[in-house]
């Protein structure tokens, strides 16, 4: 059995961000109305979103400026909801800003954003844990790879609304994602009773199959790989499975289109967990 390592998608961030100028910079009016899965959100709201977490992210982390401090922030329900308020007054405000200036400002910033990232020592502590993974504390290579996950679902919330999904499911880009959000499995697992040597396998199914596992030994624990029989095996298609750890589709569509081998209990709680704070 093998434990996953650190993550190092640095590099992929930048690759990424151009991916994104260069498909706005292709998108016809039509397009930036486009409606997303993402609440409420058209196309080009997911674009300034991508542009105030390059934004937020240099202010506060790089310049030690907060100008928005939660004042009552007792629990996850609390800080969701003040991001979520943060999310939509930047959203509305950005209505007056047209395709070309977002643009520009994603493109300057992305580049100071890039530089900021490749500057922190992967092994030191991160300005914000991975709260969604359970860490009250997090290095900053997972800071970091939580960041390309929010990079490469936002865009490919984008790419789905113009039917242009298919790029980023790609392994190069895919398999990033899914070793970052799977990482919070074991902390959505925990109120899941396992008996003494239980082991699920999760397959995610495209062009070829990747699978992560859990093992419970008093806890669950997530594996890259094992050897041993299985007590529970998923599969769920590469195209549903990042909607899921996002919001994105309804639980029993994914249910449907997925699959669930032996003990069924085991597997059906990945199908409600999130990767992203909502």
């Amino acid at each position: 059995m093998k434990k996953p390592g650190k993550i190092d998608v640095i590099q992929l961030i930048q690759e990424l961000d151009s991916m994104l100028i260069s498909l706005l910079e292709e998108l016809s009016p039509a397009d930036w109305d486009a409606r997303t899965i993402s609440r409420d959100w058209n196309v080009k709201d997911i674009s300034v979103h991508l542009l105030d977490g390059n934004l937020r992210t240099l202010s506060m982390l790089r310049d030690g400026y907060y100008g928005e401090k939660p004042e009552k922030v007792n629990s996850h329900s609390d800080l969701v909801s003040f991001l979520n308020g943060l999310n939509a007054d930047w959203v509305r405000a950005a209505k007056r800003l047209s395709p070309r200036v977002i643009i520009d400002l994603l493109r300057l910033s992305g580049n100071e954003y890039f530089d900021f990232l490749a500057s922190l020592a992967p092994d030191d502590k991160a300005g914000f844990p991975v709260a969604w993974a359970g860490e009250n504390e997090s290095k900053n290579w997972f800071h970091i790879a939580r960041e390309y996950t929010e990079k490469w679902h936002h865009q490919q919330q984008i790419r789905l609304a113009i039917g242009s999904e298919k790029e980023l499911l790609n392994e190069k880009w895919y398999l990033p994602y899914l070793d970052t959000s799977l990482r919070a499995l074991p902390h959505h697992y925990k109120s899941v009773a396992g008996e003494e040597n239980d082991l699920i396998k999760f397959s995610f199914n495209g062009e070829t199959e990747k699978s992560w596992y859990l093992y419970y030994d008093g806890s669950w624990e997530l594996l890259e790989s094992a050897t041993q029989a299985t007590s529970c095996e998923v599969s769920i298609p590469d195209e549903l499975a990042w909607r899921i750890f996002t919001r994105g589709i309804r639980q029993d569509e994914a249910l449907a289109n997925s699959e669930i081998k032996g003990k069924r209990e085991l597997g059906l709680k990945i199908f409600d967990m999130l990767a992203v704070m909502a």
